[in-house]
């Protein structure tokens, strides 16, 4: 089966088969052996009908044939029926493959020892092989609460992967064994920045812990919480252990240069990230320049491709030079941890290698059907995996966009620049179904952004190996080297830190399935616009008249290049773009709730998260927020804590009210299973966000009463860069009287009016703190009052402004140019309940 382009399609759709297979069945084990046996069934079926049918063909041509069909274009019907047969078959055949590996591994990924052991969270002890390289993360101890502050204390904890292979009761005496266990885990252990580098990838260690399963389809089967520093058990390999001590070695020497450009340099050249911080990360993502933080089929690519030119200049024969390329690669894998994406990032750039030397693209398509075929018959709970989905798409892209798109672009430009183009734009359409579901966004500037970044890419990875490879042996020679590795590093993060600071660097886009329907509908006709242009370029000398397909197609891209533009001239989604560029308060309009997010630059502070995950998503989308540095929740009503689905696996650091039921510690849990470090916050709790400080007012550890509930609400002031805010949460007068006699919170700029501006208010308290703005978060036709004629007239009485979610949609706050403590104010001005209009600014003056 071949398209018109020329394209062999025969094991697309057993690839797609095996991934909807795995998709499934990883999410839903019961189901495997039972489709298992009619999948099998299935393809023998199919086996023999093809069989008799190829038999049946194989007797009509030793008759003669049917001369009917002789001259006619396409295949006659028998044959066409056959081969649509034999895919079917290889279909079955593939989901068939993929359902007896979720059988017979499912059992092993999750036995009854574990299941029991996190059921019970009982103090156990497990051993585990290290299979990725341990990663520093934020430690909320005690310790961390001392005279410096929040978070000042240096983290001991880590993060890392590994492999659980035997389990031991707490207590028990040790053993050298490892058991005969295989359970794929995420461990969270003690470990000092020296400690950690003793946790080389292949190590086995013992470690005090207790579990918690994950969710069904995870790449992960089980969480271990340690409760101590891992103990060494035994070295890893010898094979695995001779990269451990290079990998660490280059890393120290390459952080120590100056700025952005040495913490990029090791991701650029062996694949480690861990000194890549949130807001570079942040800014990378923005930029579309991610996939330069970790190896790629681009790093595998360049390594192969130095490794050819240099054995073609030394006059080695074809077959020495493929040696050693496979010999070098392997190495390559090696010293960048052979982890599954390593693995299968090596794979593609082997398959698009492939492809392009064959000087036909199309040619490498049967191939990467193949190897994913493969890499999900042995590794199915890949199939959820973004890395592998973006992997998969963006070799696809490149294998079969890339080339005619350089031709068409040709017409206009050099040849040169039409390849340097073609290949991020091949690669970002193909990608982009994919990337809307990680953000609801477009990268305005994200194929400028790699024109200019990617050509120092190569130069970064070639160069950083080398001194890699020179630092054990020439030290000095290898300092130099380095520092021609950390220009085009740095280079890179300069292009990601500028792109990502342009006004709408990210355009909002729909999210979910619709958002990903769409998407995949203008690349479709994008891609068939390019493709038949290719197609009939070849078959018709480019003299074809227009044709149905490329009318369509331009239809749709027009349709949605106007419907876009208005949406985001006549919405408020659009009017994100154009934000105060210093804004550090921004109430969220999520309905009758609370969900308000501080920031100081690319750090991100949210009290509250509303009552509906969907709300909250749109607008930390608008807000172009992927990460939390700090939750706070508040208490535990539904309108301050239903969004959390939002934000699991998105936290660094919650500060939470004691919990009042096992509600409240299933989200606890659920917080501590996406990765955040949790504690129960009262008065005395500082920290730091950027540059802005944040302390806790209310409530008082060990007081008798108001611990919970409305009263209970966790209180959180900052403080820095121009204004002085305060977060209420939803206390009512008795509590705020309280807080007012004990913490004394004085005069602020901006207060969140507690519990939506209900009559239940202290009257002192906010003559108190004389603010000069009051956020008022509250939903359209609540039914409740809200907000009160009483509070809007307290507030009015200390010279406060009233501004308020239902009226004005999303309110933000930032410092007035003018300074002086003013400060200016953007909302989405609201006309008869609907968002519309233009940007509406306005300037308070101080209190």
């Amino acid at each position: 089966m071949e398209s018109m382009t020329g394209i062999d399609l025969r094991l697309v759709l057993p690839a797609l088969s095996a991934w909807l297979a795995a998709w499934l069945l990883i999410a839903f084990p019961e189901w495997a052996p039972g489709s298992q046996a009619a999948l099998w069934a299935g393809a023998g079926c199919l086996g023999l009908v093809t069989w008799r049918a190829s038999d049946h063909r194989r007797r009509g041509s030793r008759r003669g044939g049917d001369s009917r069909w002789s001259g006619l274009v396409g295949r006659p019907p028998m044959e066409a029926q056959a081969q649509a047969l034999a895919v079917a078959l290889v279909c079955c055949a593939a989901a068939a493959l993929v359902a007896s590996t979720v059988t017979v591994a499912g059992a092993n990924r999750l036995p009854p020892t574990v299941r029991e052991s996190a059921a019970s969270q009982e103090a156990l002890t497990v051993i585990l092989t290290v299979s990725s390289i341990p990663v520093q993360t934020q430690s909320f101890g005690a310790s961390s609460f001392g005279p410096a502050g929040f978070g000042s204390a240096e983290s001991p904890r880590v993060r890392f992967r590994g492999t659980v292979t035997g389990i031991e009761p707490a207590g028990a005496e040790r053993q050298a064994g490892a058991g005969t266990l295989s359970v794929p885990v995420v461990v969270f252990a003690e470990a000092a920045h020296g400690e950690a580098a003793t946790l080389q990838i292949g190590s086995v260690v013992r470690v005090d812990a207790t579990l918690r399963l994950t969710a069904a389809g995870d790449a992960a089967s089980a969480l271990v919480f340690g409760r101590g520093p891992p103990e060494l058990v035994a070295q890893p390999p010898w094979w695995l252990g001779w990269a451990g001590g290079l990998r660490s070695g280059f890393t120290a020497a390459a952080t120590a240069l100056p700025g952005d450009g040495g913490d990029l340099l090791p991701g650029l050249a062996i694949g480690d990230t861990s000194a890549v911080g949130a807001d570079l990360d942040t800014a990378m993502k923005t930029s579309s320049l991610s996939h330069l933080t970790a190896v790629s089929g681009a790093n595998c690519a360049v390594v192969i491709a130095g490794v050819m030119l240099l054995t073609g200049f030394l006059g080695l024969r074809r077959g020495i030079r493929i040696g050693l390329s496979l010999l070098t690669l392997l190495g390559f894998v090696v010293l960048v941890t052979p982890e599954p994406s390593v693995l299968r990032a090596a794979l593609m750039a082997t398959i698009l290698l492939l492809g392009i030397a064959s000087g036909r693209p199309g040619r490498g398509v049967p191939l990467l059907a193949l190897v994913v075929i493969l890499l999900l018959a042995a590794d199915p709970w890949l199939a959820r995996s973004y890395g592998f989905a973006l992997s998969v798409l963006a070799t696809a892209g490149l294998l079969v966009l890339a080339a005619p798109l350089t031709r068409l672009l040709s017409r206009w430009l050099p040849i040169w620049l039409s390849a340097v183009i073609a290949i991020p734009l091949a690669a970002q359409l193909a990608c982009q179904p994919v990337l809307v579901l990680l953000s609801p966004t477009l990268p305005l500037y994200g194929v400028p952004a790699n024109l200019l970044a990617g050509p120092a890419a190569p130069a970064a990875t070639v160069v950083g190996l080398i001194a890699c490879l020179l630092l054990p042996w020439l030290p000095a020679v290898a300092g130099g080297v380095l520092y021609l590795a950390w220009l085009p590093a740095a280079w890179i993060a300069a292009i990601a830190r500028t792109s990502a600071e342009l006004p709408g660097s990210r355009l909002p886009w729909l999210g979910g399935v619709l958002g990903v329907l769409v998407t995949t509908l203008l690349t479709v006709a994008v891609v068939g616009l390019v493709l038949r242009g290719r197609t009939d370029d070849r078959t018709h000398g480019g003299t074809q008249g227009p044709a149905l397909w490329p009318m369509a197609a331009i239809t749709v891209l027009v349709f949605a290049t106007g419907s876009y533009a208005g949406t985001l001239l006549g919405s408020g989604v659009g009017r994100a773009v154009a934000f105060p560029e210093d804004w550090q308060i921004a109430a969220c309009d999520i309905g009758q709730g609370d969900a308000v997010v501080v920031r100081d630059r690319d750090r991100y502070a949210l009290v509250d998260v509303g009552p509906d995950p969907a709300l909250l998503a749109a607008c930390l989308d608008t807000l172009g927020i992927d990460r939390v540095d700090l939750l706070v929740l508040t208490h535990y009503d539904l309108d301050h804590i239903g969004g959390a689905a939002a934000v699991i696996g998105r936290v660094d650091r919650a500060l939470v009210g004691i919990p009042e039921n096992a509600d409240d510690e299933r989200l606890h849990v659920a917080l501590l299973e996406g990765g955040a470090e949790i504690r129960e916050a009262a008065r005395g709790d500082t920290g730091t966000l950027g540059g802005l400080r944040w302390e806790i007012l209310w409530p008082v550890r060990g007081a008798p009463s108001m611990q919970t509930g409305n009263d209970g609400s966790v209180t959180i002031g900052f403080d820095g860069k121009g204004i002085r805010s305060l977060f209420l949460g939803d206390l009512g007068a008795e509590s705020q009287d309280a807080l007012r006699r004990v913490s004394g919170p004085g005069s602020v700029d901006v207060v969140k009016v507690a519990h939506h501006g209900s009559g239940d208010q202290s009257p002192e308290l906010y003559a108190d703190l004389r603010a000069t703005v009051g956020l008022i978060s509250v939903g359209r036709e609540n039914g409740y009052g809200h907000p009160t004629d009483e509070i809007l007239a307290i507030l009015e009485a200390a010279g406060t402004q009233a501004v308020r979610t239902d009226r004005q949609g999303m309110l933000v706050v930032a410092p007035a140019p003018q300074g002086g403590g003013a400060l200016t104010i953007w909302n989405e001005r609201v006309e008869g309940g609907e968002k519309g209009g233009e940007k509406d600014g306005a300037v308070a003056g101080p209190g």
